[in-house]
């Protein structure tokens, strides 16, 4: 779920250095398109990799390749944390990338008519922010009344966009739910990571949950049966490249410019990214994988996009961001 922390579930306590305008574009432009774009990815990858072991060779890669780069750049004790530091990253890492990520990969995987369009699966995952307040409500916080008003908004859209229609192009089921249950997991990794004992720098967390979620999808590979017969002669180039293109562009290009943005920009600017990457993922789906542009996906997903605007836009003036980095690392 190329997924993310949003204003809703962040707090900080700096304000963000003044950088040149073009340089914020710039990172906005790439969080905004490659975190978009991550879904096509997906559905490319496990057209001929099996799912759950292409999510797992993704993670593990872009966390020994950030490793390798904290360790050049700030020395031997680079990724020194506490045990319980290590534990925290890897329960957040499982919730976030196995659960997370892992679902939604399963969701696209499949034949035709039965896996998930990847624009679809990006207007689910973008129903992340609303299931936070949920949890921050359940956990003694208090949202203001227009924080409901669009959390209640962005799961009428919900409603729409996966009610069966029995169209041609009505949204899989079980694709759906698979999707809502892997944004369930992502929004309890993204509250936890505020409320536990983290590692303080947030490119060390990320390798951690990453090689946390890594293990984990292996393990599940491994009990699916993924890999007993997987030959990498059987996968297309095209697939191979999908892979590299989530490892480089998606886990660590994207991430960085993320956290980039939240050291040099307004959140109120950065927080954007949660209702523009569904529209730049259903766009890219219709351009690249012909996937159908229904009413129904338009309406449902204009509301969760309009749900969510109203739940960054009035969360954001008393909001700001801390943990947020640590949660940017699903897509």
């Amino acid at each position: 779920m190329s997924s993310r922390p949003t204003a809703a579930t962040s707090t900080v306590d700096h304000a963000p250095t003044a950088a040149r305008p073009a340089f914020v574009w710039t990172a906005l432009v790439l969080v905004y398109v490659l975190w978009g774009s991550t879904y096509l990815g997906i559905r490319v990858a496990v057209e001929s990799l099996p799912p759950l072991a292409s999510a797992a060779m993704r993670f593990a890669a872009a966390a020994g390749v950030l490793a390798l780069v904290l360790r050049l750049r700030r020395g031997p004790g680079a990724l020194r944390v506490d045990l319980r530091q290590l534990r925290s990253a890897a329960l957040v890492g499982v919730l976030l990338l196995a659960g997370g990520n892992g679902l939604v990969v399963l969701a696209e995987s499949g034949p035709a008519g039965v896996a998930l369009p990847s624009g679809i699966a990006a207007l689910l995952v973008a129903t992340v922010p609303l299931l936070v307040v949920l949890l921050r409500t359940l956990g003694g916080d208090r949202p203001r009344l227009w924080t409901f008003a669009g959390v209640a908004l962005g799961f009428v859209g919900l409603v729409l966009l996966v009610l069966p229609t029995g169209g041609p192009g009505s949204v899989p089921m079980v694709g759906a739910l698979t999707v809502v249950v892997g944004a369930t997991c992502w929004s309890v990794g993204s509250y936890l990571s505020g409320r536990i004992r983290m590692p303080a720098d947030p490119f060390v967390a990320t390798v951690y949950e990453m090689v946390a979620g890594a293990a984990a999808l292996t393990v599940l590979a491994t009990v699916r049966g993924e890999l007993r017969d997987f030959s990498p002669a059987q996968v297309t180039g095209r697939s191979w490249a999908a892979l590299l293109y989530l490892m480089v562009a998606g886990s660590l290009v994207a991430f960085t410019a993320y956290v980039w943005l939240l050291h040099h920009a307004p959140i109120s600017l950065v927080a954007t990214y949660a209702y523009v990457n569904p529209v730049v993922a259903v766009g890219l789906g219709a351009l690249f994988a012909a996937e159908p542009v229904t009413t129904q996906v338009l309406l449902g997903g204009a509301v969760i996009v309009a749900g969510v605007a109203v739940v960054v836009s009035t969360e954001r003036p008393r909001r700001s961001v801390d943990r947020a980095p640590r949660q940017a690392v699903r897509r």
